[in-house]
C-alpha cells in the first residue's frame, strides 16, 4: 500500500497541478522575482504546510466516518475532482501582491498556503489520504507531485507552458481521478475498511 499511496498521490497531483492557478502563481513570481530558489522552497514549505493539514484531515475524516458513508463520499469526491480538473484555472492578482512586504521565500509561502486553500490538490490530499489510510505517504507523494508540476514552471517559465497539451493533461489527470472515483464506489479499498 506504501507504493501505490505515494506513487498514486504524485502522479495525480502532478498532472492535476499543470494549469492550475498555483502553478500559473509559480510562472507569475519567477517571472517578477527572477530567483527560482527562494521561490522553490517556498513552494515546498508551503505545501508542506497545507498538504500536512489536509492529510491530519483526511485521517480523522477515517476515524470519523462510518466506512460504508466514508465510500461514497470519496467516491463522488474523486468524480467531482475529475470534473473540477477539465475547468482551468486562473491566478488572481491580489495573490502576486503579498511580496513586497515579506520578500521572495514569505510571500511564495504565503501565496502558495493561500491559493491552495480549497483547491482540488488540496481536496485531492484530504481525500487520497482517507483513502489510503496512509496520510504521511500522501502528504509526501501530493508534496512531490507539485514540485514536480511546479519547479519546471519556475525554472523555465512560460516556454515549457506554451508547449504542454493542456487539454491532454487536464484529460489524463481527470481520468485518474474519475478511475479512482468509480473504484472506490465499486468497493475498492474495502480490506482498509472504506
Amino acid at each position: 500500500m506504501f507504493v501505490e499511496a505515494l506513487l498514486v498521490s504524485i502522479g495525480v497531483v502532478a498532472l492535476a497541478e499543470i494549469g492550475d492557478k498555483t502553478q500559473l502563481l509559480a510562472f507569475i513570481l519567477a517571472a517578477r522575482f527572477k530567483r527560482p530558489f527562494p521561490i522553490i522552497a517556498g513552494i515546498c514549505c508551503a505545501t508542506l504546510v497545507n498538504h500536512g493539514l489536509a492529510g491530519a484531515l483526511g485521517a480523522w475524516i477515517t476515524s470519523a466516518v462510518r466506512p460504508e458513508i466514508l465510500r461514497w463520499v470519496l467516491g463522488l469526491s474523486f468524480v467531482g475532482m475529475a470534473a473540477w480538473t477539465m475547468i482551468p484555472d486562473k491566478i488572481e492578482e491580489e495573490e502576486t501582491k503579498v511580496a513586497g512586504r515579506f520578500g521572495v521565500f514569505g510571500a511564495t509561502v504565503i501565496t502558495f498556503f493561500l491559493a491552495e486553500m480549497g483547491d482540488k490538490t488540496q481536496l485531492a490530499t484530504v481525500a487520497m489520504s482517507a483513502h489510503y489510510g496512509e496520510p504521511l505517504k500522501v502528504v509526501i507523494g501530493t508534496t512531490l507531485g507539485m514540485l514536480l508540476a511546479d519547479v519546471p514552471a519556475v525554472l523555465v517559465g512560460d516556454k515549457l507552458a506554451s508547449r504542454l497539451p493542456m487539454k491532454l493533461v487536464h484529460s489524463i489527470a481527470a481520468a485518474i481521478f474519475l478511475v479512482l472515483g468509480v473504484a472506490t464506489l465499486l468497493g475498492a479499498g474495502a480490506q482498509l475498511g472504506i
